[in-house]
């Protein structure tokens, strides 16, 4: 009875524990790295269905050989998509989005005018 109820209460001590921990932030790097991990992911199910598609061909065609063999009756098959074979993984990160909405205007302003503080001031300097 005595383990059962310290057995609980810590298990309620651990529990109340996790649920105040703050959730982790991600850096860039970190969402990189799941971003390419998912890439892969998707990449390694293509594979499997490309790989299933073509045994299922496979023994599609071997019933069908089997079966004229015994001179079965066989239906018509279902024309089914060609197995699109996903080729090899590359992976291409794609860029960091910006943190607000850029547009041509605004960029372009902000450069003569950074460029025209910084030439002035050098020359203020030496003079």
């Amino acid at each position: 009875m005595k383990r059962t109820v310290v057995l609980s209460l810590s298990l309620l001590a651990a529990a109340s524990a996790l649920a105040k921990l703050p959730a982790p932030v991600l850096t860039d790097e970190a969402k990189a790295k799941a971003a390419e991990a998912a890439a892969k992911t998707a990449h390694g199910n293509k594979v499997a269905d490309f790989q299933l598609c073509r045994s299922m061909d496979k023994v599609a065609v071997r019933y069908q050989a089997e079966a004229k063999s015994a001179s079965k009756e066989l239906k018509t098959p279902t024309a089914t998509p060609a197995c699109a074979d996903p080729g090899p993984f590359v992976y291409t990160p794609t860029a960091p989005a910006a943190a607000g909405p850029t547009t041509a205007a605004t960029s372009g302003a902000a450069v003569p005018a950074a460029a025209a503080a910084s030439s002035a001031k050098p020359a203020a300097g030496k003079g």
